[in-house]
């Protein structure tokens, strides 16, 4: 079986050390060279083709997402991002997926022995994962011209009747800007588990509310799910739906992972199919592994309608390929044609 070959950019020599030595625990990694910094790797990339790069947000001479802005237009890789839990740090690993990166890692912010050692099995794990990620379609950007939404034109009767609940991991926060920003004001109340630690997800839901003509925001419990309010998980906390009357709110709660994961999309379908029903739509984006597949044919069988993503369109075809082999989905569709798939279900009744 062929390695996989990474090559890791960081201006810490001690960092490159580290990475190097976690990484070369897998018998199936192989880590062909590091650099420290984006004008080494580049010449490192050419001679050695690597299949992952590992890239730090943060570098002198040039950063993280500059340098993907100018590689993945002409040699599309996979790249995990080494990130920071500062704030700063946060926001450029947001930019750095929206520039071509698949996924991240955070480096530990305490108990640090015991995290990094966290902090490398996850990262063992996505390189193994993202080795397979669909990249091709960054060959086509061109970040020289505007790459602002298109802001959505259809327009539907106002209703809260239906309610959305998406779920999405690897490569899913692009993935997810390309339904949100393709829905009205007036698209049916959305629930989101996106795969992420704590902190990204205010700022992603911020960046999303931006962007979107529906209001974006992370979840609280309480929250009360409306036509054209979209509410996303926080991270490391499970979100459920649930329902008191005729309304529906949303219920954050703690608890052990679930498929892997918290929050877990198996936690929210599994609410959905209890609370929701046949007022249902349940949708499965890009993501590695099976979180949410069962309970999305759970959510089916109670007379939910039910969709996922196709494999030429997903970075990481597993979640979506689980969802449709396990009779959880419907059909699978292009991500640029799940907005219209959606609000077809709703206009269906």
């Amino acid at each position: 079986m062929k390695r996989i070959k990474v090559l890791i950019i960081d201006d810490s020599a001690l960092v490159r050390n580290i990475l190097s030595q976690g990484l070369r625990l897998d018998p199936d990694i192989e880590v062909v060279g590091t650099a420290s910094d984006p004008y080494i790797a580049r010449d490192k990339i050419i001679a050695l083709e690597p299949d992952v790069l590992t890239l730090d947000v943060e570098m002198p001479r040039m950063d993280g997402v500059e340098f993907l802005r100018k590689l993945m237009p002409q040699h599309p890789l996979p790249v995990l991002m080494v990130s920071s839990l500062t704030g700063r740090g946060q926001q450029i690993t947001l930019d750095a997926l929206e520039a071509g990166a698949v996924d991240f890692v955070t480096k530990p912010s305490s108990d640090v022995m015991r995290g990094m050692n966290e902090m490398l099995a996850e990262l063992r794990e996505k390189v193994r994962e993202v080795s397979k990620a669909n990249v091709s379609s960054w060959r086509k950007i061109d970040y020289r011209v505007d790459r602002a939404p298109i802001p959505a034109t259809r327009r539907l009767t106002a209703s809260s009747e239906k309610i959305v609940a998406i779920g999405a991991s690897t490569g899913g926060t692009q993935a997810l800007q390309r339904v949100l920003t393709a829905l009205p004001a007036t698209s049916p109340a959305i629930v989101i588990v996106q795969h992420m630690p704590s902190g990204f997800t205010r700022l992603f839901a911020d960046r999303l509310n931006d962007l979107c003509a529906m209001s974006v925001k992370e979840a609280e419990t309480g929250d009360r799910l409306t036509f054209g309010r979209v509410l996303i998980a926080p991270g490391d906390r499970h979100l459920k739906v649930v329902r008191e009357g005729g309304v529906y709110f949303t219920q954050i709660i703690d608890g052990e992972k679930v498929c892997g994961h918290r929050p877990s999309v198996d936690v929210l379908f599994r609410s959905m199919a209890d609370q929701v029903g046949t007022h249902a739509i349940g949708v499965v984006l890009t993501g590695m592994g099976s979180d949410g597949a069962d309970a999305l044919k759970v959510m089916r069988t109670r007379g939910a309608r039910t969709l996922a993503q196709d494999e030429e369109s997903s970075v990481v075809f597993g979640m979506p390929k689980e969802a449709f082999l396990r009779g959880g989905a419907e059909k699978l569709y292009p991500i640029d044609s799940i907005a219209d798939a959606i609000l077809d279900m709703t206009a269906s009744g």
